[in-house]
């Protein structure tokens, strides 16, 4: 596996597949798609459109019998990431799952044991990590810059329009995606923890205000962190009439700082009571993304491909991909319960 390239199976042709693909043929020196698998086989079209060629299945258990894989990429329904990954484990073979890597805590422990029990690598996708603008912010806290911080504000305010709940039966679903905090700003909630550490307690409302689904379109979040930091986060899949912003903004003692646009991809906010080489750098750090997922997936195969290759930590395993997701259902807690939750 040190020399040779990766063989990869991915299942699940949908929406975020696109990047995974694009990334593999970037990485073709290092990646070899062999496999991918749909119920739905009109999904396969989107291959012939980035050239790519791998042997096309309907089931996955015939994917795993018969093809050799050293990485199964689930990205299916969040709700059925965890069944999809222990069928994967038990072939033997390395997990990179999706965000979130399930629905409940309980399914998401049953996919870590299994993986466990087979002595196999789980990875779960946080691809905004990476993105270059939170990396200067990370670094800024990292060494101090802000002094003691006070608060953080987060803005997921996107547009989800009814045609794209309806494209597929699962969308919105409590068992199979959940709804705007587990599945749109899952990435976001885990920036939280990534940027701000072990949350302490968290009080939420959410609404479905306007589309005909099963979990919230809308949703308010208040954080109270371990370290003392007070956070809040505003959800919503109805802002008019496009994607508005993805947004991260740090209030600290000696600093404060916006990372905006519409996916994290501007640094709209960076000032801060002492000069550092890293502000000049800062401008450069700005980009636009093609979609609202940003640039991430590539440095994320990257640190993946060393790890397996034995020269780096997994960045995001298992046992970190299911603190998010902790987090999000304890935001479904307190808004079921009308009352705060404790962790």
């Amino acid at each position: 596996m040190h020399s040779r390239k990766l063989r990869v199976g991915l299942i699940g042709c949908g929406r975020i597949s696109k990047n995974h693909f694009e990334v593999m043929k970037k990485l073709n020196h290092d990646l070899e798609l062999v496999a991918v698998c749909d119920i739905e086989k009109e999904k396969f079209k989107k291959l012939e459109e980035i050239n790519l060629q791998p042997k096309c299945y309907t089931n996955y258990e015939a994917m795993l019998s018969e093809r050799q894989l050293d990485l199964m990429v689930l990205c299916t329904p969040s709700g059925l990431h965890p069944e999809h990954g222990i069928a994967a484990a038990k072939h033997k073979v390395n997990v990179l799952s999706e965000k979130p890597m399930g629905t409940t805590l309980e399914a998401a422990d049953k996919l870590i044991k299994e993986c466990q029990t087979q002595g196999v690598k789980l990875f779960v996708v946080k691809q905004n990590r990476l993105n270059r603008t939170v990396q200067y912010l990370k670094k800024a806290i990292e060494t101090g810059r802000f002094g003691k911080i006070y608060q953080v504000i987060t803005n997921v305010l996107w547009t989800r329009p009814q045609s794209y709940y309806d494209a597929d039966a699962w969308r919105g679903r409590r068992d199979l995606d959940g709804g705007a905090f587990l599945n749109q700003a899952s990435h976001y909630v885990d920036l939280m923890y990534y940027l701000f550490g072990e949350v302490k307690s968290v009080y939420a409302v959410n609404r479905t205000l306007a589309r005909k689904i099963e979990m919230e379109d809308s949703g308010v979040a208040a954080f109270e962190f371990k370290n003392g930091i007070i956070g809040s986060m505003n959800v919503s899949m109805l802002t008019y009439p496009k994607n508005y912003e993805g947004s991260v903004t740090v209030i600290g003692e000696k600093g404060l700082v916006k990372v905006g646009g519409v996916a994290l991809n501007k640094i709209e906010k960076w000032d801060f009571s002492q000069y550092h080489d890293m502000d000049k750098e800062i401008a450069e750090a700005n980009y636009e993304p093609v979609n609202v997922y940003g640039v991430g997936h590539l440095p994320y195969y990257q640190k993946l491909i060393d790890h397996m290759r034995g020269k780096g930590a997994n960045f995001v395993d298992g046992a970190e991909g299911r603190k998010s997701l902790e987090v999000i259902l304890n935001i479904y807690k307190s808004a079921e319960t009308g009352k705060p939750v404790l962790f």
